[in-house]
């Protein structure tokens, strides 16, 4: 199993990780099916007012997770709180308060986003005008139009759209932009951060590292049915024990052994990368570099600074989980 990253220390719990006011708690949730373990150990909260992010691969176990949450499915082990309560022993008090835009939701094929919305506000005792949900997602043009007759972008709306309906504290969107072009995608990263906004807390389930990146305050990564990092995306993407890494190119006849760059205290690590060298120490080395280029009157031709993509983290909490499997 991974040990979870975290914000503080790679070996603290993510329970540890309290919010000031959670909307939800999970404690070492577990699921599987026949032979099959879908959610082996996971744990985490979710504020209110924040979008939280659960990142993995398919297969991980994202789904089963927010599923479970959202009443749909019954756990096999582990504590949930939605609310203040447990919706499976009170599933009226959180019906209504949560949204939920599942993976592959669709509709009959010649209802329209008019029809649809007025149908759903129709379960709910104080629900939001179907008109103003047409307008905010910017469907109005489309309200009438087939449900079949709509853009992969549209359909997306109107998912959230009927999330949104029932005025919820909590909007559970569930791979959200899988298939839709680059332009749409980014359309409907505007809409959820409105949503957000508008004073709704989101969990936002998802296998794109930009998507994740660009709206989550916070993220967990799942692999394997278990919590393999949790955290802010700065704090995930941040270097291990400080060390930073950049690529030098250096004028013909250079080499950083010639120039004594390899003999620095802030270096650990020269690696060959194309026509440069790829550095790599601590927090230092940068301008440790510089400064000693300087003071032997060598220019450099290129200096390029690299920090750790979501992706990059994401593939190493992955690789290390196939290691210990």
């Amino acid at each position: 199993m991974t040990t979870p990253t975290t914000a503080t220390t790679a070996t603290t719990s993510p329970t540890a990780q309290r919010h000031e006011d959670p909307v939800i708690r999970v404690q070492h949730l577990r699921k599987a099916y026949r032979d099959k373990v879908a959610v082996r150990d996971v744990s985490f909260e979710v504020g209110r007012g924040e979008i939280f992010g659960i990142l993995g691969a398919n297969g991980a176990g994202k789904s089963t997770t927010v599923e479970i949450v959202a009443n749909l499915r019954t756990a096999d082990g582990g504590r949930i709180e939605v609310l203040g309560v447990d919706p499976r022993r009170d599933p009226a008090h959180v019906k209504n308060r949560v949204g939920v835009q599942l993976q592959e939701s669709t509709l009959q094929g010649q209802i329209t986003p008019r029809e649809a919305l007025r149908l759903y506000a129709a379960f709910y005792p104080d629900p939001e005008d179907p008109e103003a949900l047409l307008q905010l997602l910017g469907l109005e043009e489309r309200a009438d139009t087939a449900f079949d007759d709509l853009s992969g972008g549209q359909k997306q709306r109107l998912s959230i759209a009927l999330a949104l309906v029932g005025r919820p504290e909590i909007a559970i969107l569930d791979e959200l932009t899988t298939g839709l072009d680059p332009q749409a995608r980014r359309d409907t990263w505007g809409l959820i951060e409105r949503v957000r906004d508008s004073g709704v807390t989101i969990v936002l389930v998802t296998h794109f590292m930009d998507e994740a990146e660009r709206l989550c305050d916070r993220l967990m990564v799942i692999d394997d049915g278990v919590v393999a990092a949790l955290g802010t995306p700065a704090e995930l993407t941040a270097a291990p024990d400080g060390r930073r890494t950049f690529r030098l190119a250096l004028p013909p006849g250079h080499s950083p052994a010639s120039l004594g760059l390899d003999a620095l205290p802030e270096v650990t690590d020269i690696t060959p990368a194309g026509a440069g060298w790829t550095f790599t120490g601590t927090d230092r080395v940068l301008p440790a570099v510089v400064v000693a280029l300087d003071g032997q009157g060598v220019v450099p031709d290129e200096i390029q600074t690299r920090t750790r993509s979501l992706e990059d983290v994401f593939v190493e909490l992955v690789t290390r989980t196939e290691e210990k499997i």
